[in-house]
This record gives structure tokens, C-alpha cells and sequence, in this order.
């Protein structure tokens, strides 16, 4: 006999638990960090189409109880989604009506990180969030945002397990989320880029234990495949450290493969230490996903000495070549690449180039004498040779003196880092950068672009007894905090690294050590700075050290490297804006069945050229887009702070609006009670766009 639930009862259970009563399909979910384990940022919804898009309207808002950066593309499961506010908190709403169900995390704590989302695993009535905040990894009960104490220990995990001895202590971030498989989550981790950078081996752990499952060690240890890659003591990470995944993985759970894109190994522009090819940093790794066992590897970039991290999950596409239908994986670069491989065998579907790359003028250093350039597709981003006379910005003013500048500098493919100054571009921040790309069903791989030329220029580094007349606070900091913001603390605003002159007038002490201990940003913490020397450094930036002779005992200790660079500077006109033409950002489809473009077009406007009405010159642009079964791509992502809708198949707009805040962060698009929406993060703060704390849904009326 059927049994129904008493219609007085489905509304008091409505009443009370509205969050429980809209339903989805698997279909109408955005179930994962960028839409599924491909990483495609793909949705086959088909409500909101291209002729109707014009018609959205925001739906709902949710208000942080915090504002800054938020880089998150939330996830959407059984009605509710899951995000993370600027102090890495994270919460769950009614994905309807964006109304708050729970929120966890320490509200005072100011972990100076940001975050790209959560992770989501379940197992009958058991559903768990996996959240990480500082160097822990949690498990939350989604339902209620309480902690599994059952999980590690009181229900945390620290991402230093498993790790040597001698990375107990050092610094270590997870920004974006793992990547789950059956009942393990594998961690990506940001680690430190200096040469006391812990080992980024890539590590799994046990969902409902938390217990280490496996690792695979990226700088190899004796007896393991590319051991003889590095010197023979870079395993026990005394100078030599990182090969990590920071970006995220993708995971083929039909074959059980995990693809893992791996970073420089650390130092990264100076790398005497660690001569050789360096295996396994800057690589695509595909694993045994329950073992971790290496099944094939390619590396994009030998002997990594520009940061040229992989900086993006990849992509599992599937493409058709020669009539035959081929389940390939896509990788996406920094230097504006496209390298396209059989996912089974690692095969390249596109020939790949060796070509030349230049010797390194630095003593001790030896580039290596090849690089890897695929010959289809073609790069998506202007390299380095292009940055020309011809090719400094019409509406600079000061274009004389930019010209004279760039003739100076080492402006080639591969150009070696250099005490003159060596052109990157793309820049450190790509080409493609962590909001990679999305793909759709027909093997259309769409990836939005960054043409920012950076100018990376090496230094002597002082030895310990050139310092020893210096005080401790002062010599701490010419150690390790003045190749970024300047040795007279006037740091480099244009490009992210904030000024320290005056900084008691702005932030009290406790802010500032925490900070140091921290980092944030791009700023690595010194996780391994003692007290003593994080209070000296505190009072040499807040004008209270004595100014004595002789500091007294020895700064806090770094691996000594004879080289460092003298930050992370933008190749800038007068006023800030890229010294090079327009297009400075791009969006792109590629179709990697041919590896042909099917279109370009420059992201965005600058909005002080705008005003003098100078439009499509493209801008810098972090968070990718989505692409939908009706035809459409969305992407916000860019520094004007508009969301916009194209038609994927032409690259023609079809709407914009403006945002509260500019949204670094990829959308997500989800179905909820028969209506489709799209909501994205608009943290705004990069690039020096004002705050926001507002997560914006829109939907058709």
C-alpha cells in the first residue's frame, strides 16, 4: 500500500526547513569547484538562452559580514550552495533565496588568504563540506555547518602530514579546492616560492578519517623515476622545495586518473642550486588516482627559472582527429599554450616543438638549452619577442622614456633572468591564469587571457657579516622583505605591493606580525620566523628600532642563494596602465578538434580610457567564464567590474550590466524549483578596485 506525506505536513516541513525543499536533478547542480571533475565550466541548462538573455535581473544578494577578494566559484547540491566569504569563512544559503543556513569559521581571525570554494562528498545520508582555512583542511556536516570532530583530529586535518621533518614548520595555504574521488580528496597547496619552500609532494587523504592514503613525491627520492633530474640531496628540502599543485586537479572517474598540474620548483629565478631538468615541477602528472602511481607525465617547462607555474586544473575534453574519437586532456599556460593530449596514453595530439631557449648570464645558473612549444594551437597571447618599440602603448605619455627602457632589457623567447631586466610576457599572471578555461561537449575550449608584460630583474644577494652592522628589524627586512617593497619601504603600488612608509598610522602591530606569520596575497608568511625576529622586524616598520650598531645575534636564517629578484614589477606607463598596445586582456574560443580559432576578441575596457571614449582595449581579468547548452558564455572577471553574456559561437556580446563590485571569481549556474540561475563572488579589492562583500544570483523575471 503507497503511503503519502499529509499536505499539512509537507508545509510545516516547508515552514521549517525551506532550504530542504528544492529540489534538483543531478542535471541542474553545479555539484563541484568549476562545474563537474572535468573542470569545464560547462552546464546543460537551456533556460536562459541567447534571446532572452538581455531579460536577467538579479535574483537574490547575499552580504558578507566581511568585504575583500573573493575568488570563489561556489558549489550548488540539493538546493543549497556553498561558498566562502573574504576571511574564509564558509557558509551555506538557500541557493533560491540566498537566505543564510549556517556559517563556519572564527569571524575575528584574519588568515590573510583568499579562497576559491569548498569541496563536496557524500555517502548516503553522510554529507560532508571539505573547507580549508590557514594550512588545515576541515570537515563540516553540510546540512548543519557543524564540525565531524570523527574526522583527524576534533575534525581538522594539518597539510603537513606526511610531509619531512623539515617542513613540519614552514608555510603552507590551500586556496583552492581538492579534487574527490570514491572516498579520498586529494589537497592542491600554495607553499612559499622562495628556497625555503617545504616539498610540494601531492598528497590524498581519507574523506571520513582524514588519514594520509597516499603520496607522490615531485622532487624524487632515490630510487624513484626522475631522481637523477635533480641534485641528489633536493629531496631533503634544505634549499630546494616546491614542484607543487596549487591550481587544482581534474579527475576521470570512469579510469580512476587524476591530472595534476604541477608549479616551479623553489627558488624561482635562480636555480644554480637545482641544476637539471627538474622533474616533476611544471608538469601535467596523471596518476593512479587510489594509489597516486605516476601512469604518464609531460613537462611544459624544463628547469623552470620565470614562475611559469601550470596555473589552471585542466580540462577533459573529448575531440574527434582523423575521424576517430579521442578522450583527450587540455592544458592551459601561462605562456598563452594549449597542450592537448590522449588522456589514456599522453600522447600529443598536436606535434611539440624543442626550441632553443638562451643562456643564463648568472653565475652558477644553467637554463636549460630546450623549451617545449606546441605547434598547434597556436599561442592565445603575445610572447615576449613582440614587445617591441613599435609595440609601446599609443596613449602613453611618457612613451619616449619606455621606449628607451625596453631596448635595455632582455626581451627574447626563453630570455634568461637578468640583472639588466628580462621581459615576461605574458607576465606572471598569464596568458591563462587560476580561472582556466571552459570547454564544451563539441571539443570548444574557451579561455579568457591576460597580455600584462612584467619586468624581472636579478639582484646580489648580501651576504649574512655585509648585514652584521645592521640592526635586527632592519636586517631581517633587507633580507626578505625589501626585494618587494624597496628598501626604502615605499614599496610598488602600481603592482600590487603596497607601501610600508607610515604603516603604524595605518595597522596596529598585532595586524602586522600576523601578516608576517601569514602572508597574503602574493606574500608568502614566515612561518618560520622566530619570535625574537618577527618583533624586531615589527619595530624596525613602525620606527622604534634603536638604531645600534652591531644588531646583536643573527637574523632569522634562509637558505643562502647568491641571486633574488627585485619583485614582481608590471611594465607600466606614467599612469599605470600597460606600457605595451592593446589587446591587455582577451577572450578566446579554440577548436581543439583542429586547433584552429574560431574567434578573438579583446575582455573588457579600461575605464580611464573609456571616459575619453577609447573602448575594447582589454584588461586584466582573473576568474573564468562558463559556457552553457543554449549557447551562451558568461564571464565576469575583469577590472571594469561588468558581467557579461556572449554568444559562444561568434564571441558577439549580447548583455552586460554592472557590478555591485568587480567578481575575480568564475560564475556558477544552477536550476532550482523549475528556474535557472547564475550567481558569482564580488569581492572586488584587485587591481585596485574598491571592496565588496556581496555574492549577486540573476535570473529571468
Amino acid at each position: 500500500m503507497k503511503r503519502f506525506l499529509p499536505i499539512a505536513l509537507i508545509a510545516l516541513v516547508a515552514a521549517q526547513f525551506p532550504w530542504q525543499m528544492n529540489w534538483q536533478t543531478p542535471s541542474e547542480e553545479w555539484p563541484e569547484y568549476l562545474g563537474g571533475p572535468d573542470r569545464n565550466h560547462y552546464s546543460t541548462l537551456t533556460q536562459i538562452t541567447p534571446e532572452n538573455v538581455q531579460n536577467l535581473k538579479i535574483s537574490w544578494t547575499y552580504s558578507t559580514p566581511d568585504s575583500g577578494q573573493m575568488q570563489v566559484n561556489p558549489i550548488v547540491v540539493n538546493g543549497r550552495l556553498y561558498g566562502v566569504t573574504a576571511s574564509v569563512q564558509a557558509f551555506a544559503l538557500d541557493a533560491a533565496t540566498g537566505k543564510e543556513i549556517w556559517r563556519f569559521g572564527d569571524p575575528l581571525k584574519n588568515w590573510a588568504s583568499t579562497s576559491r570554494g569548498v569541496a563536496y562528498w557524500r555517502e548516503g545520508n553522510d554529507e560532508r563540506i571539505l573547507h580549508t582555512m590557514g594550512h588545515y583542511l576541515y570537515a563540516i556536516d553540510a546540512k548543519t555547518g557543524k564540525s565531524i570532530t570523527s574526522f583527524g583530529e576534533n575534525g581538522r586535518v594539518d597539510l603537513h602530514t606526511g610531509l619531512p621533518e623539515t617542513a613540519k614548520d614552514k608555510f603552507m595555504v590551500s586556496n583552492t579546492p581538492g579534487t574527490i574521488f570514491e572516498d579520498l580528496i586529494v589537497m592542491p597547496v600554495r607553499l612559499s616560492e622562495g628556497a625555503d619552500a617545504a616539498p610540494g609532494d601531492i598528497r590524498a587523504f581519507n574523506v571520513k578519517t582524514g588519514k594520509l592514503a597516499w603520496t607522490f613525491h615531485t622532487i624524487p627520492y632515490p630510487g624513484e623515476f626522475g631522481y637523477e633530474t635533480f641534485p641528489k640531496y633536493a629531496y631533503k628540502n634544505t634549499d630546494v622545495g616546491a614542484a607543487n599543485n596549487w591550481s587544482g586537479m581534474s579527475v576521470d572517474r570512469k579510469r580512476g586518473i587524476l591530472y595534476v598540474p604541477t608549479g616551479s620548483a623553489a627558488y624561482d629565478f635562480y636555480a644554480g642550486n637545482r641544476k637539471g631538468q627538474n622533474l616533476f615541477s611544471n608538469c601535467l602528472l596523471a596518476l593512479d588516482a587510489r594509489t597516486g602511481k605516476r601512469l604518464w607525465h609531460f613537462q611544459t617547462m624544463h628547469h623552470d627559472v620565470w614562475d611559469r607555474d601550470l596555473p589552471a586544473p585542466p580540462n577533459l575534453v573529448t575531440v574527434k582527429q582523423n575521424g576517430k574519437t579521442i578522450d583527450a586532456v587540455a592544458q592551459v599556460t601561462k605562456q598563452g599554450y594549449v597542450f592537448v593530449f590522449d588522456r589514456v596514453t599522453g600522447k600529443s595530439l598536436f606535434p611539440i616543438k624543442e626550441v632553443p631557449a638562451h643562456k643564463s648570464s648568472l653565475v652558477g645558473e644553467q637554463t636549460w638549452p630546450t623549451q617545449p612549444v606546441p605547434t598547434k594551437p597556436a599561442p592565445f597571447a603575445r610572447q615576449s619577442p613582440t614587445v617591441t618599440e613599435k609595440e609601446i602603448s599609443p596613449y602613453a605619455e611618457n612613451r619616449d622614456e619606455l621606449i628607451a627602457n625596453v631596448k635595455k632589457y632582455r626581451n627574447a623567447l626563453f630570455a634568461a633572468p637578468s640583472k639588466e631586466g628580462t621581459v615576461i610576457f605574458p607576465g606572471f599572471d598569464g596568458g591563462a591564469e587560476w580561472g582556466g578555461a571552459a570547454a564544451d561537449p563539441e571539443g570548444v575550449l574557451y579561455v579568457n587571457s591576460n597580455e600584462m608584460a612584467w619586468i624581472l630583474t636579478m639582484k646580489d644577494t648580501p651576504r649574512e657579516d655585509e648585514l652584521a652592522h645592521l640592526p635586527a628589524g632592519e636586517r631581517t627586512y633587507t633580507r626578505l622583505c625589501s626585494s618587494c617593497h624597496g628598501a626604502e619601504r615605499k614599496g610598488n603600488a602600481k603592482s600590487g605591493y603596497p607601501s610600508l612608509v607610515d604603516i603604524s598610522t595605518r595597522r596596529d602591530k598585532a595586524f602586522v606580525s600576523n601578516i608576517i606569520t601569514s602572508g597574503k596575497g602574493m606574500m608568502p608568511g614566515f612561518t618560520t620566523m622566530s619570535a625574537a625576529d618577527k618583533q624586531a622586524l615589527v619595530a624596525f616598520l613602525f620606527g622604534e628600532e634603536k638604531k645600534e650598531a652591531g644588531g646583536g645575534g643573527k637574523s632569522v636564517q634562509m637558505p643562502y642563494l647568491p641571486y633574488a629578484s627585485t619583485g614582481y614589477n608590471k611594465f607600466l606607463d606614467s599612469k599605470g596602465l600597460p606600457a605595451i598596445t592593446p589587446p591587455w586582456g582577451t577572450l578566446n574560443a579554440i577548436d581543439l578538434n583542429t586547433g584552429e580559432y574560431l574567434w578573438k576578441i579583446p575582455l573588457g575596457h579600461e575605464p580611464s580610457l573609456l571616459e575619453k571614449g577609447i573602448k575594447n582595449t582589454g584588461v586584466e581579468n582573473y576568474g573564468g567564464p562558463v559556457v552553457t547548452a543554449s549557447g551562451l558564455l558568461f564571464i565576469a572577471a575583469t577590472k571594469d567590474g561588468m558581467f557579461r553574456a556572449f554568444e559562444k559561437k561568434t564571441g558577439k556580446l549580447l548583455w552586460e550590466t554592472k557590478l555591485p563590485a568587480a567578481a575575480f571569481a568564475t560564475p556558477a549556474t544552477y536550476q532550482v524549483n523549475g528556474k535557472q540561475y547564475i550567481v558569482m563572488a564580488c569581492g572586488g579589492t584587485k587591481l585596485g578596485t574598491k571592496k565588496g562583500n556581496q555574492y549577486v544570483a540573476f535570473t529571468l523575471p
